[in-house]
């Protein structure tokens, strides 16, 4: 049987739009993903460098008080990000949702040969277990364009989007479960009540993020690219009939 021949990484242009689809909703694969991944990382960017965090997120297609889809997201407002919002509120964001697990490299002993080899002495099942934990599940990546705002302080909006956050997150669950994977000892008290949340969404010094989404990039494991663009329902046609004869959006 032949072996397949993957594309190679440049066999499509990608510094113009590339497949533009223009719609009043996020492309179903892209939805899809913010619905099931955990975090996204969010870039913001001063005059001279950009600056990436890895974000709990809730992604919502429209609220009482934006028609069109948004990320809420919370932030200390003496953040690097937050900062640098402030002055540019153009953010890009990454969600994805593959899985990959890099093998740990072996460097055998040039004195001696691996007797029994490591395969040997594993069994089936186990071997099977390790194949599936350390194989690369890859669909697709989405980047995400928009602007961010922070809500403000105080008023019914920030209330709703954080009624909807901590809905969204488990954060007690979260706090757990990474202290279990790093042997850390957990808390008594981070059991009960809330689990913690209250750190992520209470207290004067958090803050509310909303980032309306406008347009974005779906990235495909082929390195296939297809860009898209959020408009309101009435100017989905216009816009459309505009990217197919310019050829860009």
């Amino acid at each position: 049987m032949a072996e397949v021949q993957q594309p190679p990484l440049n066999w499509e242009a990608s510094a113009t739009a590339t497949h533009p689809q223009v719609s009043s909703t996020l492309p179903p694969e892209v939805e899809t993903c913010l619905k099931n991944a955990r975090f996204l990382h969010l870039a913001t960017c001063d005059a001279l460098y950009p600056h990436v965090s890895l974000m709990n997120y809730t992604y919502l297609p429209s609220t009482p008080y934006d028609p069109s889809p948004v990320i809420i997201m919370t932030t200390n407002p003496s953040s690097k990000k937050t900062l640098n919002l402030i002055n540019n509120p153009r953010v890009s964001l990454l969600v994805h949702d593959w899985v990959s697990h890099r093998p740990p490299t072996r460097v055998p002993d040039p004195t001696r040969e691996s007797s029994p080899p490591p395969q040997a002495t594993r069994s089936s099942l186990a071997s099977l277990l390790l194949n599936i934990n350390t194989s690369a599940l890859s669909s697709i990546s989405a980047t995400i364009n928009g602007t961010a705002r922070i809500i403000d302080r105080g008023s019914e909006e920030e209330a709703w989007c954080k009624e909807r956050h901590l809905e969204n997150n488990t954060f007690g669950d979260q706090v757990r479960e990474e202290q279990g994977m790093f042997g850390a000892p957990q808390n008594p008290s981070s059991a009960e009540g809330d689990g913690g949340a209250s750190c992520f969404i209470e207290g004067e010094e958090v803050r509310v993020m909303l980032v309306g989404v406008k347009e974005g990039r779906i990235a495909d494991w082929k390195g296939g690219v297809k860009d898209w663009v959020i408009v309101p329902p009435g100017e989905q046609d216009q816009r459309g009939r505009e990217t197919m004869v310019n050829g860009i959006s």
